[in-house]
């Protein structure tokens, strides 16, 4: 089992989103999914809540309760658990990243968002965990996302794979349904596609270099 966590201390950057759409694209190759929601605001569980199919599972928890969270979803057979972490700096954030073999870092390309990662970073850092940038809510096309990429770059790894600002994404949350179900053959459902393929590839490496350190 692998557990990824979705995390950024800045509001509205798109965790929640990326947390459920990613779910879905996790279910749709067949794994078994546990999101996590562990924000207060309990936005993922307000989508799941709005969802008529009951997978992916969804609980919502404390940060103290997370590594607990985690053994019994080890037990219950689950490949995987994405965690929905809160838009600020407090203890389930920091607690997220260390239960976390992957940690995914949402940021949209503005100045706020830009001037928002170094804490998240270093955070990350200190615990020695692998992490990736998301550019999310992109124009189509813009030098912004160009300098935004650069600028993220030189603080860890950026996804090639931009997440455009578009009403799918909305309209999906508003159903409870990921963007892969809403819209499957819409322009959004291909970005999460590529994302989570990308991810998956990611998480093969980091599973790997974990196996050899083992033996």
């Amino acid at each position: 089992m692998r557990v990824i966590s979705f995390v950024t201390q800045k509001g509205g950057s798109g965790k929640t989103t990326l947390t459920f759409c990613c779910a879905v694209a996790a279910q749709e190759k067949g794994k078994r999914v546990l999101i996590l929601d562990m924000d207060p605001q309990g936005t993922a569980t307000a989508w799941f809540k709005d969802r008529e199919s009951e997978s992916p599972t969804l609980a919502t928890i404390k940060s103290s309760e997370l590594t607990e969270a985690i053994r019994k979803a080890e037990k219950a057979g689950f490949d995987l658990i994405l965690i929905d972490t809160p838009g600020r700096d407090e203890p389930a954030t920091a607690a997220a990243i260390r239960e976390a073999d992957l940690c995914i870092i949402p940021c949209r390309p503005t100045p706020g968002d830009m001037k928002a990662t170094p804490p998240t970073i270093a955070t990350i850092n200190r615990l020695k965990k692998d992490a990736a940038f998301v550019l999310t809510q992109t124009p189509p096309r813009s030098f912004r996302n160009t300098e935004a990429e650069k600028g993220l770059s030189m603080l860890g790894m950026v996804c090639p794979h931009l997440i455009v600002i578009r009403n799918s994404y909305q309209d999906a949350q508003g159903r409870g349904l990921g963007v892969t179900e809403y819209e499957p053959d819409g322009k959004a459902a291909q970005e999460i596609r590529d994302l989570w393929k990308w991810i998956s590839k990611k998480l093969e490496k980091v599973n790997e270099r974990k196996e050899a350190n083992v033996a």
